[in-house]
């Protein structure tokens, strides 16, 4: 188990627009060039499961997340399945006029990972989930 606190990144577009791509399925979700085979099952009305192949270190693996929304505060996201399963994290979103500020607070678990390599592979994703939504959040405001 790791405890990561990932504090102080920001998108480029108002908590608005962020919130308006996080809740659309066709921009956020082909937004992950890491992800493919994506199904969404929706549980309530804020929560739904997500299963997915996601490329980790090369490699497509197969991860399933339950997902829980609070606009306009935060995602709450729980590993069901795969390489990290158990983990759960929250992200944070905070309005920062025309930008959003996102903080990540998680618990990273996995049944496969060696303990020595998970930080490093949880952080790993974390860049590449941030990198993708950042650079689809500009398009997507572009848009607006």
């Amino acid at each position: 188990m790791v405890h990561i606190k990932d504090e102080g990144s920001h998108f480029d577009a108002p908590i608005e627009t962020v919130w308006a791509f996080l809740q659309s399925p066709p921009d956020h979700g082909s937004s992950h060039k890491s992800v493919r085979n994506a199904e969404m099952k929706p549980l309530t009305e804020n929560s739904f499961v997500i299963t997915q192949e996601q490329n980790m270190n090369g490699q497509w693996v197969k991860v399933a997340n339950r997902i829980t929304v609070h606009p306009p505060l935060a995602l709450v996201i729980e590993v069901i399945d795969g390489p990290m399963a158990g983990t759960k994290m929250v992200n944070v979103y905070t309005p920062k006029g025309s930008k959003t500020g996102i903080d990540v607070y998680g618990d990273f678990q996995s049944p496969q990972i060696p303990a020595a390599q998970l930080e490093h592979a949880a952080r790993a994703n974390l860049e590449t989930v941030f990198n993708e939504d950042s650079a689809a959040i500009r398009e997507f405001a572009s848009k607006r």
